[in-house]
């Protein structure tokens, strides 16, 4: 009995505190995969907040045409951005898309506004993992559509769901150019977004869809 009993703790302790090949222990890991979701969703709720404090500040200054402090802000937001890109593209080399079952919806929008906000080589390597992700459920599909968007863009193509805006030489937004928009908004509902010409109002376009 005694020693059935001390080969039960013997396993209990070897798969909580067990050691790697290299006879490293891994007691530092957490032991089951709830408690590894917690550790990342507490990581990726600061990475969101990190990602639009700075950003909401920005939005005022714009508001205020202040230029120079929108210049300053900026230098911020780059620094911020290439350390929140480093701690996410870890956790998706390591687990992949998490969804909001697993991380809870702060954390798997983190995810997305990371990628979003990223270089645009970091933009397309992630695009095919979040398009997985989004038919697994573990991603939204109203947000890979701004990725997709995001992409064409930067690489001088019409946009699908006209979620990208530019500002023009008079100073005032418009859309980045949008493929067959004459059935945007059947695309865009198809994926949870609202009509362009809600959206629109969002940046002062006055928008209607073409005939």
């Amino acid at each position: 009995m005694k020693k059935t009993l001390l080969i039960a703790l013997s396993l209990f302790h070897l798969a909580v505190y067990g050691q790697d090949s290299a006879g490293v222990k891994k007691d530092s890991v957490p032991a089951t995969p709830w408690a590894l979701y917690h550790a990342i969703e507490a990581r990726l709720d600061t990475v969101l907040d990190d990602d639009q404090s700075a950003r909401r500040k920005l939005d005022e200054f714009s508001k205020q045409h202040n230029t120079r402090r929108s210049d300053s802000l900026w230098k911020v937001i780059r620094k911020k951005d290439d350390a929140n890109l480093a701690k996410v593209k870890d956790i998706l080399d390591k687990y992949g898309w998490l969804g909001i079952d697993e991380i809870g919806e702060k954390a798997n929008l983190a995810l997305f506004l990371v990628i979003q906000h990223a270089d645009s080589l970091t933009q397309v390597t992630y695009l095919p993992m979040m398009r997985l992700a989004v038919k697994d459920g573990k991603a939204k599909a109203e947000h890979l559509a701004l990725l997709e968007d995001r992409v064409l863009t930067n690489q001088g193509k019409p946009q699908i769901y006209g979620s990208q805006v530019r500002t023009n030489r008079a100073g005032k937004n418009e859309f980045f150019p949008i493929g067959d928009e004459g059935n945007v908004n059947k695309r865009r509902a198809a994926v949870g977004l609202e009509p362009l010409e809600e959206y629109a109002r969002n940046f002062g376009i006055d928008y209607h869809l073409p005939k």
